[in-house]
């Protein structure tokens, strides 16, 4: 027997059925889906120190449980003593049994850890059932030792679906048990 993780044996087992039955789809191949999952870090204070991409890439592969790449700039930009090729960042895709484990961590354990959590904001779709979202600080995850931790960085996460409004969007990731605030 091959392991498979938690949230996408229930997306297989209910979620489907769930939202075939509100939505009324005729197909298998029209019910949403989570396609992937985006993790990026803007770090400004990057163009002074690299010793801080170099924690942040270290920090962002443990919280995701993949290799995580630096982002460069794309153009300079003097306001901000910014050069083009300057790593100024971090990312990476989630795909996968990756994606659904990141999912169950982030929703049972990450964000209960949030300090004065009352859900997340209903507000953050795009218009094409995708989801983004702020986290202000790395130190959520379990995963991070917060004694080794030298500068708390914040991080966008985007969760991209196959919906194609922000209605499905909001009910897929409802159905996974996503937090969102009542207001």
């Amino acid at each position: 027997m091959s392991y498979s993780p938690r949230l996408k044996e229930k997306y297989n087992s209910e979620i489907i059925s769930e939202l075939t039955k509100k939505f009324g789809y005729k197909t298998l191949m029209q019910v949403p889906k989570l396609e992937k999952i985006v993790i990026s870090q803007g770090i400004g204070e990057a163009t002074g120190d690299k010793k801080l991409i170099d924690a942040a890439l270290t920090d962002l592969s443990r919280i995701a449980g993949q290799k995580a790449v630096a982002t460069v700039s794309k153009k300079d930009v003097s306001n901000f003593k910014l050069r083009k090729g300057v790593e100024i960042g971090t990312k990476v895709t989630l795909r996968g049994d990756n994606m659904f484990e990141f999912l169950d961590r982030f929703i049972s354990v990450a964000l209960p850890r949030t300090r004065d959590f009352h859900g997340v904001s209903p507000k953050g779709f795009d218009g094409r059932g995708n989801y983004n979202m702020g986290v202000k600080e790395h130190i959520i995850f379990p995963e991070i030792d917060i004694d080794k931790v030298t500068k708390i960085f914040g991080m966008d996460i985007t969760f991209v679906t196959s919906a194609q409004n922000d209605e499905e969007g909001k009910a897929l990731l409802d159905a996974f048990g996503f937090p969102f605030s009542k207001n």
